[in-house]
């Protein structure tokens, strides 16, 4: 286990954001955040403006000096060309925070300020479903690895969250395509605004970590044009990325990073990206696959060639005396240079990967002496981000009673669980970051209350692989909640992954999948036993997607899903408990009831096909996550787009009018309750009709829409030509019958406030 990941081996070893957050709050008061429509023009020109200045510079350059370029030559950085003054290219993860600095090998350097800001999440800023605020957050983490001298942050990862056993679903964004399109353009726009490239990852098909290396992942062609593209589509032709990031896994019989039907065909033919495709470490398999089929630039550690004893390696190597030389051996580099000095017809091949790399630098101001605008490192205004995502990010998901708000003037609170204490920041594998400070829940909670009541911590349970319910702790925290006028308790997932060792507990982490949907260590018995003792019991849960909360869903009356909500996550989370803020999350993903209710689960194909460990086939195709639930009539847990709030809003006055292949709805939400909030108006579609079997309902607009007590809004939502296509295999293309489509309009996708229609 210890060296299955690649990137385990690294691992081991802005006045803008301001300026953006200000906008953000103009909006915020002002109503709709829904991004407008990308302009016409191709997103991925830009990269191509320099092109005279690069293709003079490629005639300078011997084939040695090209090749150098195409593969790692350290630990985060490619190799350049001081003769010419070309520049390394120096990568660092991760998707919510810069990572701690490395050295040129495998080893964290010591002496660096490298704590800094730690954001919420993937999963929890998608629960925002508000574009501005992606855009704030890419801006954060685009000063932040400017100011540390980082070319590319690795980052957004944006896979569809299919199987809620996937080990890396914090990292992303959705089980829906739609909201994941909407989310990622903002997010890439904000880091490359700030003059450092964003990395879309990872490409494609990678849905789940165990057997991630050679798992050879097919579906349909429809599945993978409407359900696990179109992210990576917006986000090379609306947001204008400058790198992607191939995975591990196989497709359709050929690893992925070095797939000619994705990479050349798909991705840089049909979608025009003109930027860099860089493998995930270590997801190289052949020299020659690599250089035809659009791998342009090779990533990985000594560390993996040291353990994985690959073929290129030539034999074995000393851990110990690993240096710079072992990188000559990866596929791009000796292996790739005698390549093309036996067969000169591959140098067209190498010098496209040379002109989509210094493509990349020019864009991220590395040559011609041009220079970035400044960074800032954990900055005041980046801290108010990282609190601004958690607080729109927590999903209320029940509150019976109206349990919640919790009054201030309470004088006695029971806080319970392992999760209250717990540091989140350096655990999940490549993700990892080193936060300056991190607000727990217990602390979270103790800057709300102050002096004012007492609190009593209790940890209910201990952290430890196959630690079931512990007597001693459960009584704890029973006296501690008998004792309350309220309890708290927080549980739920915890990464268990830090930097210097492999963590048996890793659940949310890189390179593991969970081994269920239940909560560990015996949470669940503690839960009930606490809402035994007191009623006036809210469970708080963290992590990285759906839990089985069905033997004690039914007694709580709150319950709050809190991810992980960052640095400021422990006083986000306050200020949503005590109404401070108005929840306004909500879920990206679905909640089954059970795991056998996930439709990968539920059809017997996962985690591979029984009887062949390494091959996958989708049977659930485009019916993913609420597109099954829907569908087939599968009741929930909590619903796709499920999401409460302290006010009540009411959807009225709806209209849909027809476009040229296109339609325009709206209505107007009115805050009918006493309390300002925000609420998220979801526009899906039905094809009343049509020739193949289409899902009950298919999310295609959304807007978040701020609003005071008793105040109205009118909200538009245009739905383009893609909301009422479906991708027809047999003519190979995406097709839009005529005939009338049903717009439904509601809170969730399981809470449809209005009903309209409209005839193309």
């Amino acid at each position: 286990m210890l060296y299955k990941s690649p990137r385990f081996a690294a691992l081991l070893g802005t006045a803008v954001c301001s300026a953006m957050m200000s906008i953000y709050v103009a909006q915020s008061k002002s109503g709709p955040t829904t991004e407008k429509p990308a302009p016409k023009e191709n997103q991925q020109a830009r990269l191509t403006a320099n092109d005279d200045k690069i293709n003079a510079l490629l005639s300078k350059l011997t084939l040695e000096e090209k090749i150098k370029m195409l593969h790692g030559v350290s630990s985060f950085n490619s190799g350049g060309v001081e003769r010419l003054g070309i520049p390394e290219l120096e990568t660092s993860d991760g998707p919510h925070g810069v990572r701690f600095e490395h050295g040129r090998g495998w080893t964290a350097q010591k002496g660096v300020d490298d704590a800094g800001t730690y954001l919420p999440t993937n999963n929890t800023l998608a629960s925002t479903w508000n574009p501005a605020l992606g855009y704030a957050y890419g801006a954060v983490l685009g000063s932040e690895a400017n100011y540390r001298g980082k070319d590319v942050i690795l980052g957004p990862g944006i896979n569809i969250i299919r199987a809620p056993l996937n080990g890396r679903n914090f990292e992303y964004l959705s089980e829906d395509p739609f909201l994941v399109s909407r989310m990622v353009v903002g997010y890439i726009k904000g880091v490359q605004d700030q003059g450092v490239s964003a990395c879309v990852k990872h490409y494609a098909a990678n849905n789940q970590e165990i057997h991630r290396n050679d798992i050879d992942v097919d579906m349909s062609e429809r599945a993978l044009r409407e359900i696990y593209l179109p992210g990576f589509k917006a986000a090379v032709q609306e947001g204008g990325v400058n790198t992607l990031m191939g995975s591990y896994n196989k497709f359709r019989g050929t690893f992925a990073t070095e797939n000619a039907y994705l990479m050349n065909d798909i991705l840089k033919k049909e979608w025009g990206f003109n930027g860099v495709v860089m493998s995930d470490w270590g997801s190289v398999h052949n020299t020659m696959n690599a250089l035809r089929n659009g791998t342009d630039l090779e990533m990985g550690t000594d560390l993996v060639l040291a353990y994985q004893g690959t073929s290129q390696t030539s034999g074995s190597i000393n851990k110990d005396k690993l240096s710079e030389t072992v990188y000559d051996r990866f596929y791009l580099a000796n292996p790739a240079l005698e390549a093309v000095k036996k067969d000169p017809s591959l140098l067209p091949l190498v010098d496209d990967k040379v002109r989509r790399i210094l493509r990349v630098m020019y864009a991220t101001n590395m040559l011609d002496g041009a220079k970035r605008k400044a960074g800032a490192y954990n900055s005041k205004e980046h801290q108010a981000t990282a609190l601004k995502v958690a607080e729109e990010g927590i999903v209320l998901l029940k509150n019976d009673g109206n349990i919640l708000p919790l009054k201030k003037t309470v004088k006695t609170v029971a806080v319970i669980g392992a999760n209250a204490t717990r540091e989140n920041a350096m655990g999940g594998g490549s993700a990892q970051v080193k936060a300056k400070y991190e607000i727990t829940p217990l602390q979270g909670l103790k800057n709300a209350l102050g002096t004012k009541a007492k609190i009593t911590y209790a940890p209910g349970y201990k952290v430890a692989r196959g630690q079931q319910a512990d007597a001693k702790l459960i009584a704890e925290a029973v006296a501690a909640a008998k004792a309350a006028e309220v309890a708290i308790v927080v549980g739920g997932w915890i990464h268990g992954f830090d930097y210097s060792v492999w963590d048996e507990n890793a659940y949310d982490a890189e390179s593991v999948d969970k081994p269920d949907m239940h909560m560990p260590f015996g949470q669940d018995e503690l839960v009930k036993a606490v809402l035994k003792a007191n009623p006036n019991t809210v469970v708080v849960l963290m992590g990285g997607g759906p839990i089985d909360v069905s033997a004690w869903a039914g007694q709580a009356k709150g319950i709050v899903e809190a991810w992980y909500p960052g640095m400021e996550g422990g006083n986000a989370l306050a200020h949503i408990l005590f109404g401070d803020v108005n929840p306004s999350g909500k879920l990206p993903l679905t909640f089954p009831v059970k795991l056998e209710d996930s439709p990968a689960h539920k059809l017997g194909e996962y985690p591979s096909t029984p009887g062949d460990p390494l091959k996958q086939f989708y049977k659930d195709d485009i019916f993913v996550g609420y597109r099954y639930f829907d569908t087939y009539k599968v009741a929930p847990q909590f619903a796709f787009g499920h999401g409460l709030s302290y006010t009540t809003f009411k959807y009225d006055k709806l209209t849909v009018t027809p476009g040229n292949q296109s339609a325009t709805v709206k209505l107007t939400v009115t805050n009918t309750g006493k309390t300002a909030g925000a609420e998220v108006v979801q526009v899906y579609v039905h094809d009343d009709q049509a020739a193949v079997k289409r899902p009950e309902k298919e999310l295609k607009g959304f807007d978040k829409v701020f609003l005071k007590p008793g105040e109205s809004k009118t909200v538009t939502v245009n739905l383009d030509t893609n909301a009422f296509q479906y991708y027809d295999e047999s003519k190979k293309q995406w097709v839009l019958e005529p005939g009338k489509f049903d717009v439904l309009v509601g809170s969730s996708s399981r809470d449809i406030r209005l009903t309209g229609n409209v005839t193309l």
